[in-house]
């Protein structure tokens, strides 16, 4: 039996492996395409996470894909909304049928020869194999199997429950217990309002505060728009709308740190009033966004924390009680129910082996071409949306730029595009984010270099400009034909050793 063979392979039906294949059916039709879904079910994060409350951590007029109009009234919606909206997408546009759901990829290894990528996934417990052209990986940048829980002292001695929002029990009742929430991130203040509506209490344990920012669950502008005009139209606005209000208030904020930190925390203090410790509680050490800013809709946190229902305290852990939580300060926090919500293990391409030629390629010692490829790795993008704004922005663009190179390849008769490095480039970590779950693992992450394309840019209108109008050949991406006897008769050039 031959081994089944796709134009493009993309690895991850979430919302980026969706948005993926809607752009390769729109951009380059001619080609044949599989998409293998690791899990059993279309979403990725949006159909993994489970815990009450979950939603989105931006807006959805940027989170929303550049091609279908987010029509709900919230702009910062709920997770099932959102998983609603991914699967939609798949429906309309007969994407779904191209998925192979549990199928776990563990290696791909490319080829000169034959300049393709062989695939090997794993499914029901058996190996497949699959040969691509191109592999398009969209699989996120977190491992799946496991949220990150740091090892707490005393966890085999606590009577209750501990939970990680990661995998949240369906069986889980916490109506009237006493819940302690770690963590100070997206999750935790998200968490914290939506169980404090039905436990005795809740209190958010963090170990240093984070910046938090309500803003309103419905954009009114936006609603007000769309009553007008036409939903792409009036989605288009809001899009850049969004997207040029947060790149305003991105550059202000690194410009001006602590005039941007003195309005935050004022907002904050609004919120609260005057009595309450926003030093203490809401102050981070950091400027902002050196870390990603917490977004809260029409104030329900601290709508929680004024009625009492839930509270913040700053303080460290000394070890799990049978009953609860010693702190180091010697305060005791009581629970019934103990989450963790401690952050993420990041995780490159899904944890998959690349061999490149029949060498492991060692990706931490790469440098990321605009983003989205490695130095010296042909025909293999992958999708890693903004720090400092919605992910599918980058996403967009990043599908949108593998057609193009699809295309090229096309017109010029190459079979691989490969960067290559450009004589000496100043090596840079990936991301300048100080965020705990980034810095335990950027050493397993690419570099990036101080100049393009090898520049990682946070900011969407840059990046606008470079993959969508700027030159495919710009000198640094390489083009080439396979090396094998089936090559056609045309100057051949192999693929040199990474």
């Amino acid at each position: 039996m031959a081994m089944e063979h796709v134009d493009v392979l993309i690895v991850g039906a979430g919302l980026s492996g969706i948005g993926a294949a809607y752009h390769l059916q729109k951009h380059c039709p001619g080609k044949t395409y599989a998409i293998l879904e690791g899990r059993e079910a279309i979403g990725g994060t949006w159909d993994l996470f489970r815990y009450p409350g979950i939603r989105s951590d931006s807006d959805m007029y940027t989170l929303g894909y550049s091609f279908k109009p987010w029509k709900a009234a919230k702009a910062i919606a709920d997770g099932p909304s959102i998983l609603d909206y991914v699967r939609e997408t798949a429906r309309e546009h007969d994407i779904d049928r191209h998925i192979r759901f549990q199928h776990l990829v563990k290696r791909a290894s490319w080829s000169s020869e034959t300049a393709t990528w062989t695939v090997e996934a794993e499914h029901d417990g058996k190996p497949v194999t699959l040969t691509c052209r191109f592999l398009h990986m969209c699989s996120g940048y977190y491992r799946y199997s496991a949220g990150y829980t740091p090892d707490f002292a005393g966890t085999e001695r606590f009577k209750g429950r501990i939970v990680h929002p990661q995998h949240w029990p369906e069986d889980l009742d916490y109506s009237g217990k006493k819940v302690v929430v770690i963590g100070s991130g997206a999750t935790a203040v998200t968490l914290v309002p939506e169980m404090a509506k039905t436990a005795a209490h809740v209190t958010m344990l963090q170990r240093s505060p984070t910046y938090v920012v309500s803003r309103p669950a419905e954009d009114g502008i936006a609603n007000w728009l769309r009553s007008k005009l036409p939903a792409m139209t009036a989605y288009g606005i809001t899009r850049w709308k969004n997207v040029l209000f947060q790149l305003f208030f991105f550059n202000l904020a690194r410009k001006k740190p602590e005039k941007v930190k003195e309005r935050l925390l004022g907002m904050v203090r609004d919120h609260l009033g005057p009595g309450y410790d926003v030093e203490t509680h809401f102050t981070p050490r950091y400027n902002p966004w050196d870390q990603r800013l917490c977004l809260v809709p029409d104030a329900d946190l601290f709508d929680a924390i004024k009625s009492g229902a839930a509270s913040v305290v700053t303080d460290h852990i000394e070890t799990f009680t049978e009953t609860g939580i010693q702190l180091k300060s010697g305060k005791t926090l009581d629970a019934d129910v103990i989450v963790t919500a401690t952050g993420l293990q990041l995780q490159l391409l899904s944890g998959m082996e690349v061999v490149v030629d029949g060498k492991v390629a060692d990706l931490s010692q790469s440098m990321s071409y605009k983003g989205m490829m490695f130095s010296d790795v042909p025909n293999l993008a992958s999708v890693f949306g903004y720090t400092n704004a919605s992910w599918t922005l980058k996403a967009d663009l990043t599908s949108e730029y593998v057609c193009r190179l699809l295309n090229h390849m096309d017109r010029t008769g190459a079979d691989y595009c490969v960067p290559r490095l450009d004589g000496e480039v100043e090596a840079a970590p990936w991301l300048d984010f100080s965020s705990g779950y980034i810095t335990r693992s950027i050493g397993h992450f690419p570099k990036q270099g101080t100049r393009k394309p090898w520049k990682v840019h946070q900011n969407y209108a840059l990046d606008l400009m470079t993959l969508r109008m700027g030159k495919v050949e710009d000198g640094v991406m390489q083009f080439g034909r396979k090396t094998g006897a089936t090559a056609k008769a045309k100057p051949e050039k192999a693929l040199e050793p990474a």
